[in-house]
């Protein structure tokens, strides 16, 4: 469905989905889709504070996500209450899926963070994956996933990361 049809919805369900179980459900608000990329507007669904010392996601962070329908990751720009950007977390996931008014996102463990001013770049959660087992389950999915946490990393640190958001 797009978001430039007559009636779209105004809200999605957003399902993160994780080794074959729902992780979390949260609403948000459908911004656009344009058959490709779909983005979509939440606050941070999580409960409290979740620090991970280089970042905090707290109650009111407002968080616009980037999910594809043909890449293998999904972006979220994270901003604190008052619109000030704290940077993007990306999620290496298989390619979004749309029906209806929910949207699946399949989390494949890998992560990467880039602070807003560009200077914090890393890759996260690499144990976990490696623990998943997805090289040996599903060997071309995890080398999809390397692949597409390569090319988040060369943009985060090319300087040309925001310009993945505009396309």
């Amino acid at each position: 469905m797009s978001a430039d049809s007559a009636e779209p919805p105004a809200m999605v369900d957003v399902v993160l989905v994780k080794a074959g179980r729902t992780k979390i459900r949260y609403p948000a608000e459908l911004l656009q889709d344009d058959g490709t990329r779909i983005v979509v507007r939440a606050p941070f669904a999580g409960t409290g504070v979740r620090d991970f010392g280089f970042v905090r996601f707290e109650p009111g962070d407002i968080f616009t996500e980037y999910y594809w329908r043909d890449r293998w990751y999904a972006v979220m720009e994270v901003r604190d209450p008052s619109g000030v950007l704290k940077g993007w977390y990306c999620d290496i996931a298989r390619p979004a899926t749309f029906s209806g008014t929910e949207l699946v996102v399949e989390d494949l463990d890998l992560d990467l963070w880039r602070s807003a001013d560009g200077t914090d770049v890393r890759r996260l959660d690499e144990d976990e994956f490696a623990e998943s087992g997805l090289t040996e389950t599903d060997p071309e999915a995890a080398a999809k996933a390397l692949t597409a946490l390569d090319e988040l990393e060369s943009l985060a640190r090319g300087g040309d990361f925001e310009s993945l958001l505009g396309s």
